[in-house]
């Protein structure tokens, strides 16, 4: 509706129904008969593996894609999972990982080396 992804919206208010204040839970449950998202509806944390395994998969794609890895800082990279769409700030991500280069394991390291980053 007018630009907004109502389905979307209302997902993030039953999963985030903790973060809400009374009144916002009481206006969703009367008004619009949202309940809390049930333990199976809510999503799965990444671990900091995890996390690391879909940055580099963004990298990745990015550099199959423009042949090299140099993107911008504010630069998203979209990746589809499971059919569904996510957004990687691969910028940010390369710039933090190049700041702490020196925490990073060697394996890690072997694997940005190996597509072109640049430290």
């Amino acid at each position: 509706m007018q630009g907004e992804d109502l389905g979307a919206w209302v997902l993030a208010q039953r999963q985030g129904w903790d973060k809400l204040s009374p009144a916002q839970q009481w206006l969703l449950d009367s008004a619009l008969g949202l309940e809390p998202a049930g333990p199976a509806e809510r999503p799965a944390k990444l671990t900091a593996d995890g996390k690391w395994a879909l940055n580099l998969r963004a990298a990745r794609q990015f550099h199959t894609r423009e042949g090299h890895l140099r993107p911008a800082r504010k630069h998203i990279e979209r990746l589809d999972i499971d059919a569904e769409a996510v957004d990687i700030r691969l910028g940010t991500f390369l710039d933090n990982t190049r700041r702490r280069a020196d925490k990073l394991t060697p394996e890690r390291r072997a694997e940005l080396g190996q597509l072109g980053m640049r430290w």
